[in-house]
C-alpha cells in the first residue's frame, strides 16, 4: 500500500503542507485565499487560480473537502481536513524515512561493489 504524501506531486504537497499549517490541529477551519497564498514560497508563483485547482486535486485525492464562500464581500475557503489530510505529516515523515533508508542502501551497495571490485583486481594482479 503506498503512502498517501507518495501520490502527491511537488505542487500539491507545498499546498497540503500550507492547509496543514494553517489548520493548526483543527478538523475544520475558516481561511482567507491570501492567507494560504502568503503560506506558500513567493518564488513558485501561487495565484488564485492555480491555488484552487490544486486544492480541489487535494480534494478528490481525499485529503481534504474544500468549499469557497463569501465572508463580508470577501471570498473564504472552508476546508474540513479528511482521515489523510490529518495525517499528511505522518506519512509524509514516513516516507522520508523511506526515502533515506533507501539511499543509505544505495550509498552502502555503491561502497561494498567498489569494495569487492578492488579485491578481485588485488587478486588477480
Amino acid at each position: 500500500m503506498t503512502m498517501p504524501s507518495e501520490s502527491l506531486n511537488r505542487r500539491e504537497n507545498t499546498v497540503m503542507n500550507a492547509v496543514f499549517t494553517l489548520a493548526q490541529g483543527k478538523e475544520r477551519f475558516l481561511v482567507y485565499p491570501y492567507e494560504l497564498l502568503n503560506a506558500l514560497p513567493p518564488k513558485a508563483g501561487y495565484d488564485e487560480e492555480k491555488l484552487e485547482r490544486i486544492l480541489r486535486a487535494l480534494e478528490l485525492d481525499g485529503y481534504l473537502d474544500f468549499v469557497t464562500g463569501d465572508r463580508k464581500g470577501e471570498k473564504t475557503y472552508v476546508i474540513h481536513m479528511r482521515e489523510a489530510g490529518l495525517a499528511y505529516r505522518r506519512s509524509d515523515a514516513h516516507r522520508r524515512r523511506k526515502l533515506y533508508f533507501k539511499l543509505a542502501v544505495t550509498v552502502a551497495c555503491g561502497i561494498l561493489s567498489a569494495a569487492v571490485g578492488i579485491l578481485i583486481k588485488a587478486l588477480l594482479a
